[in-house]
Formats: structure tokens, C-alpha cells, sequence
């Protein structure tokens, strides 16, 4: 032991730091009083393109506004073959909200409505969508995605490439023969995408500037006839296809308050094997590798552990909410917010919340 007094680093670098600034500013003689910095907040660089040399259109559908995961890798895909030199086009079967499209790399933004007749909606593509006479359409390889890629392609007479496993710019790659085979070939006119080949843009914000919405057509199919289309009741929606899901757990005592929330939020009720075997809940309703393996884009879990066969049913879900007590729960790790606290706690506040914005 030394008389000598420790030096203390990190009070010796906050008396030499300069106040203020975008960037930290040391002065080692410690006179800092007269050196103030203003900081001025840093705008977010928007990239414009006014005039591209060709265009790529992306066929999204927007569900409540939004973008899901699938849709971003869509428009991720089309701002990859467009380049630097290219526009990317993200036409939405469904409203778009704002700062959707930019976000997602695209320079236009079109919105044309959720329709329930495919013959209208091709023509409405085909109308907007093919003024810009883009150089590639992506489409997504769903149950509409596809056929309307396909009626654009037999009504055109254009190259069409389905299925596509891997996608360059120069290049793209699908399965033949039974998926025993692969096929090399050139980026085809149309193109469309299974979930999580290709991953979303995260590159500079782009402009995504609103064009003016189109007018559904009135003239309807000639062989379809279509009724009113209304929406589902979230307690109607399949497990399997609800965007969103409340799920109980063996931590969940007060099955009253579940069912509220559940309500209010306008999700679909899960739970775990452990509530459904004990008969708390519907087997229909379990989530899991026995179970049912979700689609959605939030799952809300309260007084779930997180067992691995329980995770296995949460591989598509977007955005997972875990409330447990346990810190360290699997559950806790696999999700994107936590709140470490009781269920019983959670689901009476989460209420009053719920009440006091109306809902």
C-alpha cells in the first residue's frame, strides 16, 4: 500500500469534455467554462429520384397500413434489381401507410385497394403499374401474390420466373424436377418470392412519395360475381392465420382477465400445451410443434415459460411480447419487449389502459 491517491479516469474526462457538440471534444487543461458547442439534431437523409433510368414494380399486400415481414423482403428484392441507377415501385393491395414504402426503399408509393376480384385488380395493375413500364415485377409466391402474377404473365405473354429460392441482380435461382434440380437463368420479367429468400432493404431511407390513389374499377368479372366483403371477428379468425394472438400460460390464474384482454385487443386466444391438457383452454388453441405453428405478426404471451416445442410454433411471428416473472425465461429471450412482472399484475392494468384510450 502507497499513499499515492488512485486517479479516477472517468471524472477526469468529464471535466475535460466540451458541453454540447455532435461529437465528444476533450481539453486537457481542464478550461472547458467559455467552450460550449451547440448540438444541432441531425435530419434524416431522404434519397430522391426524380428520374431513374428504368423502374421495378413490387406487388405488396398492406394489411391495417402496414407492411409485414413479407412485404419488406419484397420491396427489398425489387430496390435490389432496380440498383443505384433504378426506381423501385411499391404498389399495395391495401392501404400503405405513410412512411411505409420509403422505408422500405421505394421511390413511389401506390396504393389500389384491397379487391376481391382478380380480373379487376390485374387491370388496375396492369393500368398503373404499367405505365411506368417497369423493367421487372416482384410478386410474392402466396395464394393472390401468385395468381395475379401468373394472369399477368398469360395476359402479357411475358417471361415469368415462380418460386424463386435465391435472387441477384444478374441472376436467379429456383427449384425443377421435383426440387431435385436447380435452375440457373436470368432475371425473368416477373418474378415471385416465397417468405425469407431474399432479406428487407435497411439501406438509406428512400423518398417514398404518395401517388394519387386509383379508383377501383366498377366493371366486374364476367365469370365471377362477388358479394360484400366484411371483416372477420377476431374470435373467428383461425389460429393459424391471426395476425395477432394473445396467448395464457401456466402463469395465468385469472382466465376472466385473459378473456377481456383478448378482447379488447381484438387478438385470437391461444395458450400453451400445460393450459389446454389441464382444460383451461380449447385444444384448437394451442400453440406449438403439437399445435398449431403461428403466422402472425404479434404474439402477446402471458405467464409463458417458453418451452422449445412451444418456440417451434412461434418461428414466423414478427413481433413477440413475453410477460413472466422469470428473468431468465426462454420466453424472455425470444421476444422483443418484456415485462417481468405477474400476469394478474399486467392484464388488469393493460385494461385500464385500454378504457382510458376508448377502446
Amino acid at each position: 500500500m502507497t499513499a499515492r491517491i488512485r486517479r479516477d479516469p472517468r471524472a477526469e474526462r468529464s471535466r475535460c469534455l466540451v458541453p454540447g457538440g455532435e461529437r465528444p471534444r476533450l481539453v486537457r487543461d481542464g478550461n472547458v467554462a467559455d467552450m460550449v458547442v451547440p448540438s444541432r439534431p441531425r435530419e434524416a437523409s431522404v434519397r430522391r429520384i426524380e428520374m431513374p433510368a428504368f423502374w421495378v414494380v413490387a406487388v405488396v399486400e398492406a394489411v391495417d397500413g402496414r407492411l409485414d415481414r413479407w412485404g419488406r423482403q419484397l420491396a427489398g428484392a425489387a430496390r435490389m434489381l432496380a440498383g443505384a441507377d433504378g426506381g423501385v415501385v411499391l404498389i399495395g393491395l391495401g392501404d400503405l401507410g405513410d412512411a411505409e414504402g420509403g422505408e422500405a426503399g421505394a421511390d413511389r408509393v401506390l396504393a389500389i385497394g384491397g379487391l376481391a376480384d382478380p380480373e379487376v385488380t390485374l387491370g388496375m395493375l396492369m393500368e398503373r403499374g404499367g405505365s411506368f413500364d417497369p423493367r421487372h415485377w416482384v410478386f410474392a409466391e402466396s395464394g393472390s401474390g401468385a395468381d395475379l402474377a401468373r394472369r399477368l404473365a398469360a395476359r402479357n405473354g411475358w417471361s415469368i420466373q415462380p418460386g424463386i429460392e435465391a435472387l441477384t441482380v444478374r441472376q436467379s435461382i429456383r427449384p425443377c424436377r421435383g426440387g431435385r434440380y436447380e435452375r440457373v437463368d436470368a432475371v425473368a420479367r416477373i418474378v415471385t418470392l416465397p417468405c425469407d429468400r431474399v432479406a428487407a432493404y435497411a439501406g438509406e431511407a428512400h423518398e417514398g412519395r404518395r401517388l394519387e390513389e386509383a379508383a377501383p374499377h366498377t366493371q366486374a368479372s364476367d365469370r365471377l360475381v362477388f358479394g360484400p366483403v366484411t371483416r372477420a371477428a377476431a374470435g373467428d379468425v383461425p389460429l393459424s392465420e391471426a395476425p395477432f394472438v394473445v396467448s395464457a400460460g401456466q402463469g395465468v390464474t385469472d382466465f376472466d382477465a385473459f378473456h377481456a384482454v383478448a378482447r379488447a385487443l381484438g387478438a385470437t386466444e391461444g395458450a400453451s400445451r400445460v393450459v389446454c391438457d389441464a382444460g383451461l383452454m380449447p385444444r384448437a388453441a394451442q400453440v406449438g410443434a403439437s399445435g398449431t405453428v403461428l403466422d402472425a405478426r404479434c404474439y402477446l404471451a402471458f405467464g409463458i415459460a417458453g418451452a422449445p416445442q412451444h418456440l417451434q410454433g412461434l418461428g414466423k411471428v414478427e413481433h413477440v411480447v413475453a410477460v413472466n416473472t422469470d428473468l431468465h425465461a426462454a420466453i424472455i429471450a425470444r421476444a422483443g419487449l418484456s415485462i417481468v412482472a405477474d400476469a394478474q399484475a399486467v392484464m388488469p392494468a393493460l385494461l385500464a389502459l385500454l378504457r382510458e384510450e376508448g377502446a
